[in-house]
């Protein structure tokens, strides 16, 4: 039944709208169905509400109101069965719509996974990684070898060499130092040494003296 609904609706703009027009008239006809129950339902209580009065009185006027009363109720049975299957149909086709929707839905999510992916395969993911891998340890090791200093390192032998001539160095100072260094004289050779000019001194002031004479007379 659903199928002829649907070819029924099938020269609408698209699936998705004919659903819906579909959904719409049975709804439309479920209520039809729910007013004719309602209407069956009124004339069955007046109907047993007849036979009551009558049961008594007029028998035959209350049987067939009992007539009118069950041959309503038989219609209300089968409005019912009607009203069941338009309420599943509905059902049937909101959830078929529903799965329509999500699987467009899945299928675009789908399209775009494949758009993005492309030719993206594992083998090519593991390719990539391992190659990133590989450019993370040379740029680690590009960082070490410019960070460690150059030129810095002297050989042992040079700098013993050079050890050794500071050393040599220092000792020349301190005997070229040693030689400069005034030496000890006893304080009684002092003494002799210093005589014979406190004597000439005393000579030039007597010469001095006399010639300071000379001039006075």
């Amino acid at each position: 039944m659903m199928a002829g609904i649907m070819s029924y609706f099938g020269g609408r703009r698209d699936t998705k709208q004919a659903a819906r027009d579909a959904i719409v008239g049975l709804r439309q006809q479920l209520q039809m169905i729910e007013k004719k129950e309602e209407h069956l339902q009124k004339k069955i209580d007046e109907e047993l509400k007849k036979a009551k009065a009558n049961a008594v009185s007029n028998k035959a006027v209350a049987t067939q109101a009992l007539r009118r009363k069950k041959a309503s109720e038989s219609e209300m049975d089968r409005l019912a069965g009607q009203r069941l299957q338009l309420e599943l149909q509905i059902n049937t086709l909101e959830s078929a719509n529903l799965n329509a929707e999500t699987m467009a839905a899945m299928k675009k999510a789908s399209d775009v996974l494949a758009s993005i992916h492309g030719n993206m395969t594992m083998d090519k993911v593991d390719s990539t990684m391992s190659k990133i891998t590989e450019q993370r340890e040379i740029a680690t090791e590009i960082a070490e070898a410019l960070s460690y200093p150059t030129g810095t390192e002297a050989d042992e032998d040079e700098l013993k060499a050079e050890l050794a001539e500071l050393e040599q160095e220092t000792l020349d100072e301190r005997l070229a130092g040693a030689e400069h260094v005034p030496l000890h004289i006893p304080a009684g050779a002092r003494r002799v040494e210093e005589r014979p000019t406190v004597a000439v001194e005393d000579d030039e002031e007597a010469q001095l003296r006399e010639l300071q004479a000379a001039l006075a007379m």
